[in-house]
């Protein structure tokens, strides 16, 4: 069984969040990827109304207070409301008092006996080992009072497929998938970056249902001053007459900035990932089928633009071209002789071959 992403866990915990009789009395969520951890702490935060919060909500920092006082806090009932709400972040630096404070362990005889009527959130980069027995009580599968999540980030080549379901979820737009692929190629992996695009296009197309590539060409187009989307179709067309051409245009157009050819090593190190990921499964005889299954892409549509993309190169080439984006990285940040011009079109002449 395939392991389950980040966005599957994510639905997965808001599912549980949402639903009061699958709801748990603790929840720890932990990782590298914050976006969806500082979602789901939205989510449990508005379990308990406006009006209720000042006597019902606790945010607290495990680096300002103690495990004495926090577990204080959980134990006790909410007041003239249903549930208490407490958040935990930095669980592990929770520190003693002077006067003592408790010990961190003594949430492992809470993590057994919850107060029912309070929802522990508790944050961080990771669980207590698992090898102690608070660990474990966090982590067992036999404890029903907890529900433990690890938010990894998420690989590039998940990122369309996530922007497609961001803009359904939170703008109801159909983003269309070759739009999706440019918006989580030319941003990256940075989830609250990427949100903070897909708002942009989605605001832009406010009045249609639809977001196409043409939308966010526009977009770029408003707030960038390079066409890195055309560049990137004249290379995958091996065209390179025309790929240095509109080189050429994005240097005059920043002066030949050096931040041109840094930010488009970026997009075309995301680009040939995808081609990587998906051309060293080819060579393991894997099907087309097998390939997008093994790989968690949902939309059929959109990984058929990257199966195309793929075809393209051969992966005997990607050390190469990962040699030549290394290389222009380091020549623009001042590690080379050569102008920016002589650098990017290197660049271009090398991933082309």
């Amino acid at each position: 069984m395939a392991k389950a992403t980040s966005i599957d866990l994510f639905k997965k915990a808001r599912n549980s969040i949402r639903t009061p009789d699958q709801r748990k009395p603790i929840y720890y969520l932990y990782g590298e990827e914050q976006f969806f951890i500082e979602r789901l702490q939205k989510e449990i935060s508005e379990l308990v109304p406006g009006d209720q919060k000042d006597f019902n909500f606790d945010l607290l920092y495990g680096s300002e207070t103690t495990p004495e006082k926090v577990l204080g806090i959980v134990k006790s009932f909410p007041m003239m409301a249903e549930q208490r709400v407490v958040i935990v972040r930095d669980f592990l630096k929770l520190r003693v008092g002077e006067s003592g404070g408790g010990n961190i362990n003594d949430f492992e005889h809470y993590a057994k006996q919850p107060n029912p009527s309070t929802t522990l959130c508790i944050i961080d980069k990771k669980l207590p080992d698992g090898r102690t027995s608070l660990g474990k009580a966090f982590k067992s599968k036999s404890n029903s009072n907890v529900q433990e999540f690890e938010f990894e980030t998420l690989p590039d080549y998940q990122l369309a497929d996530w922007a497609m379901e961001w803009a359904k979820s939170q703008y109801n737009k159909q983003l269309d998938p070759r739009a999706s692929q440019i918006l989580a190629q030319l941003v990256g992996n940075n989830l609250k970056l990427l949100s903070t695009e897909i708002d942009k296009v989605c605001t832009f197309v406010d009045s249609q249902e639809r977001v196409t590539i043409d939308h966010v060409k526009k977009i770029i187009g408003s707030y960038r001053e390079y066409s890195v989307i055309e560049l990137k179709e004249a290379i995958f067309q091996r065209n390179l007459e025309k790929a240095l051409g509109i080189a050429e245009q994005m240097l005059l157009k920043s002066n030949a900035d050096a931040g041109e050819v840094i930010r488009s090593v970026g997009f075309f190190y995301r680009v040939f990932a995808d081609v990587w990921q998906i051309r060293r499964l080819m060579e393991k005889q894997l099907t087309k089928s097998q390939v997008q299954s093994e790989l968690g892409i949902g939309s059929s549509y959109l990984f058929n633009f990257k199966w195309k993309d793929a075809s393209q190169f051969q992966l005997s080439e990607m050390p190469r071209i990962f040699e030549a984006l290394l290389d222009a990285d380091r020549a623009a940040k001042g590690f080379s002789t050569l102008d920016i011009p002589s650098i990017y079109l290197l660049l271009i002449k090398r991933i082309i071959g």
